[in-house]
């Protein structure tokens, strides 16, 4: 396997873990401001809290890596991606700082109060929306350079289908994953009331993820027909990704294993989005970025790949270890304190 391809790996996988780790965080988020205003939040934010307390530190690791990875690795995606990701970057920025003070505040100050909740529930929807715009660039036609000059076409990026297709998937698979994971985590804590609650709403934001899904893949036909092609070759991901959403909304449907419901989410997207990453190759950004053309010399690569694969070495048991001793502790995850 050549550096470029490992590199690439590497962070995809990083991308990927903050995808469903961020995808929960945000999601949690938005549904302990839902309960407030619906009057359902002491019904089942005790769920949500127990699973944020926790976790909300080390859900940016994965972000941090990444973004420092692609640019360590590809050195011209600075250069391209950082004039035009200025104003949405900025925002994506401001809206987790929002996160961070509500975090902080909520340990000190009034939990219940609702402009702040506001706050802190919105801007777990406009997060990923915003972030979601760099996988939109990368497929061309919204970046242009001109005479040195790398400007973003904000006419063609608010007009296009394609745009807001992977804008809306943001937003409902947000909403989707985070239901699932919450579902399974009150079924383990035995909180029957809670479990119903969440099991709607992860019922009901599973047919609008499967819709935009659909949507997203036609609309790069329209976009960008070569990558649509190689996403054609590459069915098998995005035919695997369907037979796991299947399952898992299956189980919750029945109530049933809802541990490997969820395992069956995170298999959802991990072949729906290694797929559509393999089929975006060789393009970093399409048509100025290539995976091999614009790699960082061997030296640095091979530095980096060991220092990234180490990271990973690292991160992976602190997490598991972080589940193991506080997020599923038996007693815990029932809102007493551990007794061992």
């Amino acid at each position: 396997m050549s550096y470029e391809i490992l590199g690439i790996t590497v962070l995809w996988i990083f991308l990927y873990g903050y995808l469903i780790v961020a995808s929960i965080d945000f999601g949690a988020g938005f549904y302990s401001f839902f309960s407030l205003i619906t009057g359902k939040r002491h019904r089942i934010h005790p769920i949500v809290e127990r699973y944020l307390a926790p976790v909300w530190e080390v859900t940016n690791v994965f972000l941090v890596f990444f973004f420092v990875g692609i640019i360590g690795f590809f050195p011209e995606t600075a250069y391209y991606y950082g004039t035009s990701l200025l104003v949405p970057g900025s925002i994506a920025i401001v809206l987790l700082a929002i996160r961070g003070v509500y975090y902080v505040y909520s340990q000190y100050g009034n939990r219940n109060n609702k402009f702040y909740m506001f706050l802190y529930g919105v801007s777990g929807l406009l997060i990923p929306a915003s972030l979601s715009i760099v996988l939109t660039l990368s497929e061309g036609g919204y970046i242009h350079e001109n005479n040195g000059v790398v400007s973003l076409d904000y006419h063609a990026l608010f007009t296009s289908g394609y745009s807001w297709s992977v804008v809306v998937l943001a937003i409902v698979s947000v909403l989707y994953i985070s239901a699932m994971f919450l579902t399974y985590y009150a079924g383990k804590a035995k909180d029957k009331e809670a479990l119903e609650i969440l099991r709607r709403y992860a019922l009901f934001w599973s047919v609008p993820t499967i819709l935009c899904s659909f949507w997203v893949f036609f609309s790069i036909q329209r976009h960008n027909l070569e990558h649509f092609t190689k996403m054609v070759d590459n069915a098998w991901f995005f035919v695997a990704s369907f037979i796991c959403y299947a399952i898992a909304v299956y189980l919750v449907w029945k109530r049933r294993r809802l541990q490997i419901s969820f395992v069956m989410v995170m298999l959802q997207f991990g072949f729906a989005f290694f797929g559509y990453g393999k089929s975006h190759l060789p393009y970093i950004l399409v048509p100025y970025l290539t995976l091999h053309e614009h790699f960082t010399n061997k030296s640095m690569a091979l530095a980096l790949v060991i220092v990234f694969l180490l990271g990973l070495l690292v991160l992976v048991p602190s997490l598991y270890l972080l589940l193991r001793l506080f997020l599923f502790d038996a007693h815990y995850v029932r809102g007493k304190l551990s007794k061992k």
